[in-house]
């Protein structure tokens, strides 16, 4: 979990989702990239960050993807952000005894009502449902202490964003692992705000 060095998180706004995540793709200390993906956007208003290793964090993403336009093609509806939650952590307990080492976060709003969603699970797919924001990476204690600092009930949009973005930035200053800037999409029922940030590049 600690070989590429990562930071995921979400937070619950007022009628809106934030999630983010840091730029950096590393082996232990040494950093080889500055643009690794690790938020995928499963449909509309579904989206999924993967902390961990970063093969697995690939090869997940694609599966999930897969799993979902099955899901949605034999249904004929959008997957629910509740609904991928489940089908991500029945991914992971089937592989149990070798198990992906990603621990995804998973953020959202309700297709029908718009009631914003998120969870997050460990390797082996025990979810952990919140009503204010979750954590994933090798920086999750210090993303811990910065979300419990700056969070507040129902935040607006421009507000979430702001809380997010200075909690993920001073948590990944704290980690020599994570890192190199990061990338904030904000989901409200209207449109989908991405927006990167520029961090400590040392």
């Amino acid at each position: 979990m600690e070989y590429n060095g990562s930071a995921v998180m979400a937070m619950k706004g007022d009628g809106c989702v934030a999630i983010a995540a840091d730029r950096r793709f590393g082996v232990q200390a040494l950093t080889l990239g500055t643009e690794f993906q690790k938020i995928f956007q499963m449909n509309k208003y579904t989206f999924v960050g993967l902390a961990g290793l970063a093969s697995d964090v690939i090869t997940l993403s694609d599966q999930l993807r897969y799993k979902v336009k099955m899901y949605e093609l034999r249904e004929e509806r959008p997957i629910s952000p509740e609904t991928f939650a489940h089908l991500a952590s029945s991914s992971l307990y089937e592989k149990r005894f070798g198990p992906w080492f990603v621990e995804p976060i998973i953020a959202g709003l309700d297709p029908k009502t718009g009631e914003p969603f998120i969870a997050s699970t460990d390797l082996i797919g025990c979810i952990n449902f919140a009503k204010d924001f979750v954590v994933s990476g090798t920086a999750n204690s210090q993303m811990y202490g910065m979300c419990e600092s700056l969070w507040e009930p129902n935040l607006g949009p421009e507000d979430l964003f702001e809380t997010i973005s200075q909690a993920m930035l001073n948590a990944i200053d704290r980690d020599c692992i994570a890192g190199w800037g990061a990338v904030v999409h904000v989901i409200t029922k209207d449109k989908i705000v991405t927006k990167h940030l520029k961090g400590r590049m040392d």
